[in-house]
């Protein structure tokens, strides 16, 4: 019996990265970094594996059925991290004490899901986690929304590439009460609006009614769907709530970002993870053709939770994918070159020491240099370095030895500069 032919395909929904994916991946994330830093966030990290109780205590209503878990050798529960805020959490309240509030930190974190892989979903995926934990005003929200748009537009992107929709959860109770549903048909109601643009409109009304949501209040439900501004819902609501002050003071402190053209008030934005208490928002493009781009909210519940000592908290999560393939798609995708990289090559064996030599000089200076380990012609050297996009190239032959000089090409242009081998 033979034995079954090897896939070298990666498991269904998990990525390779080959050099060439790096190149974006990493522009991404140094996108993310420089947006992160100039919003003066601390970055931290942590481990991928977690405990199976906390993810599925503090994941919501859908993550348990989407949790990677097994058992270690000493029959331990545990789980692959689904997300980083539960993590983030953990981490607050075993330090609580010692840490120095409001606080700031991101990290560009690897997340696995198992989940029906679509467009724009994989099952793990890198995002951008901003967090800003003890600052109870909605200044949080918008120093974290600020400075996930500072990535976009790093990226290339615009207010005419993707628009930030906000909402709020306690907006949304406080719409369910006045309409008469019942408070304890608030989760499955929050669950069911999260649908909304997913799902057909029959299709949520099922869900509610499978959640045991009475006909009358279904109808209820739906109808809040239907509000589309700000003003339509204080209207629905005959005053001003606070959630409602919440989200006016909250558009005005993107105002004062410069950020007005970024963002909507979009009643259906809920999210889909229960620990969320009040502002949520999710990006999407413009044309509403991919998965959202980055999302997140207020929970000020969290810590508490978890045993920690009460603090309100706003988090973000930017994953890779979706904005990968918007760039794609809009056409942004920006020179993925090695920068500043120098090819060095040589002809035969006779100049491999100087060429060593040259290397680690303009190493030393800081550059990126990739010298070649085997002598070649210059035409394939020369071939190879422009298909890398690297900047400039020397290639060194028994004459540049006897002459006591090199020629440095600069690829985009062809032009050249002599330099002494003795300077390097």
């Amino acid at each position: 019996m033979t034995d079954k032919k090897l896939s070298l395909k990666p498991p269904r929904g998990m990525r390779d990265f080959y050099p060439e994916d790096m190149l974006l991946r990493n522009s991404v994330f140094d996108a993310w970094r420089q947006a992160a830093e100039q919003h003066a966030f601390e970055h931290y990290d942590a481990c991928i594996v977690e405990s199976l109780d906390l993810l599925k205590r503090k994941g919501g209503e859908e993550i348990e059925e989407q949790i990677y878990f097994f058992k270690d050798k000493s029959d331990r529960d545990l789980a692959l991290r689904a997300e980083m805020t539960p993590t983030l959490a953990r981490m607050i309240a075993a330090r609580q004490g010692a840490l120095s509030f409001p606080l700031k930190w991101f990290t560009i974190a690897q997340c696995f899901r198992y989940e029906r892989t679509t467009k724009g979903r994989k099952r793990e995926h890198y995002q951008l986690n901003l967090d800003i934990l003890g600052e109870p005003s909605v200044a949080a929200e918008a120093e974290v929304i600020a400075a996930a748009i500072r990535g976009a537009s790093l990226l290339g992107l615009d207010a005419n590439d993707l628009t930030v929709r906000i909402s709020s959860r306690a907006l949304l109770a406080d719409l369910l009460a006045a309409s008469g549903v019942e408070q304890e048909h608030h989760p499955a109601s929050f669950l069911a609006l999260d649908k909304r643009g997913k799902l057909p409109e029959e299709k949520i009304a099922e869900l509610l009614a499978d959640s045991g949501v009475p006909p009358a209040s279904i109808d209820k439900v739906l109808a809040i769907t239907a509000i589309q501004s700000l003003d339509d819902a204080i209207s629905a609501l005959g005053h001003e709530t606070s959630a409602c002050t919440e989200l006016l003071a909250m558009f005005a402190a993107l105002d004062a970002h410069g950020l007005s053209d970024w963002a909507c008030f979009d009643i259906s934005v809920v999210r889909g993870l229960g620990y969320y208490t009040g502002i949520v928002f999710e990006a999407f493009d413009t044309d509403r053709e991919f998965r959202a781009i980055f999302g997140g909210g207020r929970y000020d519940n969290l810590l508490a939770d978890i045993g920690g000592k009460p603090i309100s908290g706003v988090g973000l999560g930017f994953g890779d994918v979706v904005i990968s393939d918007l760039l794609a798609a809009r056409n942004k995708l920006q020179d993925q070159s090695i920068g500043n990289c120098i090819a060095i090559g040589f002809l035969n064996v006779d100049q491999r020491e100087t060429a060593i030599r040259i290397a680690t000089g303009l190493r030393e200076q800081g550059r990126n240099v990739d010298l070649a380990v085997a002598p070649q012609k210059a035409k394939g050297f020369f071939a190879k370095a422009s298909a890398r996009h690297y900047a400039q190239a020397i290639f060194i032959g028994p004459d540049d030895i006897a002459s006591g000089t090199v020629k440095i090409k600069t690829l985009a242009d062809r032009t050249e500069e002599q330099a002494a081998i003795d300077s390097f």
